[in-house]
């Protein structure tokens, strides 16, 4: 789609290193920055260096991983519960808040969360991560209503199980009903929720706003 990317990572250097590379190779242009977006001074210091090198900031793609206890209710403390929730909200705040401003100068933005189907869709064990993700669906909204009149929109997208590294081990055990209750009768694959994000970057989004968008093969329907 001919955009520069800048690639936010925490700690895993390889991984961002690899990611640049796919994104060089494919013709792309991307720079690897690193910081903790639960941080202000460290998404300040990364929306600087975006700006400084190509102008711009035109997309933001909001999809922080923040850890979470997979737990029953009444086993669940407080301090879990509370981490997930702030660390949520506290990485979309600041990121939306650091970019908005050039946004808004500019009279155009995209802005894209990352959710959760437990969000709506609750699963055993799983409340920290679907009550913070569902507060995220919500923050969205709102800042969608604010800042439409500049031209900027907010949309969240909202992955099932995605078949990656990290989950492949868990999906392997529930594959064939995973698929059994998919109208689309396969599993989600890295590459479904790019081009969800893609969509929602481009254009082509440019009168949908506020909205919350399943990418899971129809499994669950709001």
């Amino acid at each position: 789609m001919g955009m520069k990317v800048a690639v936010n990572y925490y700690s895993d250097h390889a991984a961002a290193d690899r990611t640049v590379h796919e994104i060089e190779q494919l013709g792309g242009e991307a720079i690897k920055l690193q910081g903790d977006v639960r941080d202000r001074e460290h998404v300040d210091s990364m929306t600087k260096q975006i700006i400084d090198r190509w102008g711009t900031l035109d997309v933001l793609v909001s999809n922080a991983h923040i850890s979470f206890a997979v737990k029953p209710f009444l086993d669940m403390k407080w301090d879990e519960m509370s981490e997930k929730l702030n660390g949520e909200i506290q990485a979309a705040f600041h990121l939306t808040q650091s970019v908005i401003p050039f946004m808004r100068h500019n009279r155009y933005g995209r802005i894209i969360y990352v959710a959760s189907s437990v969000a709506k869709t609750p699963g055993m064990g799983f409340i920290a991560h679907g009550t913070a993700k569902a507060a995220l669906v919500q923050f969205a909204k709102f800042i969608a209503q604010e800042f439409g009149e500049f031209g900027i929109t907010a949309n969240v997208i909202s992955p099932g199980a995605v078949e990656t590294e990290a989950s492949r081990e868990q999906i392997e055990s529930f594959r064939n009903a995973m698929i059994t209750q998919t109208p689309l009768r396969r599993i989600g694959q890295p590459e479904d929720i790019a081009k969800a994000i893609a969509l929602y970057a481009s254009e082509r989004s440019g009168f949908i706003t506020g909205s919350y968008v399943p990418v899971n093969g129809g499994k669950d329907m709001p």
